[in-house]
């Protein structure tokens, strides 16, 4: 069958790899959307692993449902994409996200369980979620996103009348800067280098006000008014970090969302001399990614106004250079790999 995987840096080719076949413990579904994540970025800058399918963001129909009794041929689903061990004190706490195994065999991050850049995919059976008939395909793709986005609000403990202050207005830093809100943040900045994005997340709702990321009296700006009560930073390199712990109040709360694969430097000074709760933030909890589930089916949010394009597998590699181009206002696009 057709798939996108990894050729080298920045480089994408279609080619085909074998289709799934059933084998105990793994649902079989056919794609039908797959989402493009910052992560999927990541690997895809570095060109490594080359041969990596990815896509862990997306919305199937069963058609083998394995050892799933609950699950039916033609059931729409889901899943959380990690690979926890189940045993481990992480796991029997209800943190799978950080086991140690979480991302050994992620579907779509990991050799050996190609993703949704492919229109057939195998899915460990103990974390595929049945989605109600309510819920659009393209908001089953956005499960997974918006789940990451609910977990950091969690951790940063937004209370009615915070100020808070997101870095970065990809998808994470946009579906956090909503659920910010929908804890009762009084006032929400959105931090973007790009403009265009920037003004997009005023423009959709999510943030009272887009700031400038290169105006070098960024950080002077946030002090005087006090500092963010709370700064949920979802870029991931040195600027962006050294930026969130230098805006937060005294006493204030970091959430740290964005993923490096290398070294960053922090001012930790700062940190230390103000006090500031700094937290890492990754995935989500099972009770997470079935609340996003809930909350879209009881239209309490609405993740389609982030989706700005549907593509097909031969466009997967100009919508990667388009969402890191740094000028587009595209926050989100997704892959329907039967085109």
């Amino acid at each position: 069958m057709r798939a996108v995987a990894i050729k080298g840096v920045k480089e994408f080719e279609l080619t085909d790899i074998e289709e799934p076949k059933a084998e105990p413990g793994k649902v079989l579904i056919d794609v039908k959307k797959t989402g493009i994540c910052g992560s999927d970025i990541h690997y895809w800058v570095a060109g490594a692993p080359v041969g990596l399918v990815m896509g862990h963001e997306y919305c199937g129909i069963v058609t083998d449902p394995a050892d799933r009794e609950d699950l039916k041929v033609g059931d729409r689903v889901t899943a959380l994409p990690i690979s926890p061990c189940g045993h481990c004190k992480a796991c029997l706490s209800g943190n799978v996200q950080y086991c140690l195994n979480t991302w050994t065999h992620a579907t779509g991050l990991s050799l050996d369980n190609p993703g949704g850049l492919a229109p057939k995919m195998a899915i460990r059976s103990d974390m595929v979620m049945k989605v109600p008939d309510n819920i659009s395909d393209e908001e089953v793709a956005m499960v997974e996103p918006t789940a990451v986005g609910l977990h950091a609000v969690h951790l940063a403990d937004v209370k009615v009348g915070d100020k808070v202050l997101v870095i970065g207005g990809g998808i994470i830093g946009l579906v956090s800067a909503m659920f910010a809100k929908k804890e009762g943040a009084s006032h929400v900045a959105v931090a973007e280098t790009n403009p265009a994005r920037g003004q997009k997340a005023v423009s959709l709702g999510v943030a009272d006000e887009f700031l400038d990321a290169k105006d070098e009296k960024f950080v002077d700006n946030a002090m005087a008014m006090g500092g963010y009560d709370i700064v949920i930073e979802c870029c991931g390199n040195s600027a962006a970090v050294t930026t969130a712990i230098s805006s937060a109040r005294p006493g204030g709360t970091v959430v740290l969302v964005g993923v490096s694969l290398g070294p960053v430097t922090i001012p930790a000074v700062t940190a230390v001399m103000h006090e500031l709760k700094v937290l890492g933030a990754i995935a989500y909890t099972k009770e997470e990614f079935q609340t996003c589930i809930d909350l879209m089916a009881a239209n309490q949010i609405d993740v389609l106004k982030f989706v700005g394009e549907i593509v097909g597998l031969d466009q997967v590699q100009a919508s990667y250079e388009k969402l890191t181009s740094g000028e587009s206002d595209v926050v989100k696009i997704l892959v329907d790999p039967n085109r």
